[in-house]
């Protein structure tokens, strides 16, 4: 049996393939308001300004490509299970050939039921339309989790973290709660890695390395080590 090696990543590993980052200098809310795109509240307010901003978001994650980071994980599948959690609504890992992929903030490719959250449709093109609807007749919306949604897969992602063998964090801030505690739930005594670029400020977490280096440069490095 494969060791488990559990990978959270987040807005940094997607960045370095051109895709905005929400909180960098530069990121989208210095366009938007999130109140008015990314609520319920906005939902109800103005379907039409969402989907607006949704849509502009996934024809630049359609144009994107994967990575080397987004490869290095594909990588290490030859010597380990490979489980990711991400907090990025994109679908770079999955273009890249990785096998499981949990999405912890929802899938900017997909729609779903604005009455029956367990009807979800790949999106075919790039555009969710007002008057699109579900085979229930209701609108379709964003398959994604909004600021003031409960995340559903939590639980989940922080059973992952309970099995595993190797924990690494690659590109977040590890401020967005209750994501940012899923390493928590990680055993104390295994190996633990952070890459990121940034200066992240992490206190009480065992056996930690930091890799200061992008992602796509530092996490390469580190499942060639792995690897041997």
């Amino acid at each position: 049996m494969k060791p488990k090696l559990v990978a959270f990543t987040g807005a940094g590993i997607s960045a370095e393939s051109g895709i905005k980052t929400f909180r960098d200098s530069g990121g989208l809310w210095e366009e938007y308001n999130l109140n008015e795109v990314a609520t319920p509240m906005a939902w109800e307010k103005n379907q039409g300004l969402v989907l607006d901003f949704y849509n502009k978001r996934r024809k630049q994650v359609l144009e994107a490509q994967p990575n080397n980071a987004h490869y290095a994980l594909v990588d290490l599948e030859k010597k380990y299970d490979v489980q990711i959690i991400t907090q990025n609504i994109d679908d770079l890992h999955e273009r890249a050939g990785s096998k499981k992929v949990l999405h912890l903030h929802g899938e900017i490719t997909k729609s779903r039921s604005t009455l029956d959250p367990s009807l979800i449709y790949q999106i075919k093109g790039s555009e969710i339309k007002v008057g699109d609807e579900c085979s229930k007749g209701s609108q379709l919306r964003p398959h994604i989790v909004w600021f003031g949604e409960m995340v559903p897969l939590m639980d989940t992602a922080n059973l992952m973290a309970e099995h595993a063998d190797i924990f690494i964090v690659i590109g977040t801030s590890m401020a967005v709660y209750p994501a940012a505690g899923i390493i928590d739930y990680s055993p104390q005594q295994i190996p633990k890695y952070l890459i990121d670029p940034n200066d992240i400020k992490v206190k009480g977490i065992a056996n930690l390395t930091i890799i200061k280096e992008k992602a796509s440069i530092g996490l390469p490095k580190l499942a060639s080590e792995l690897l041997k």
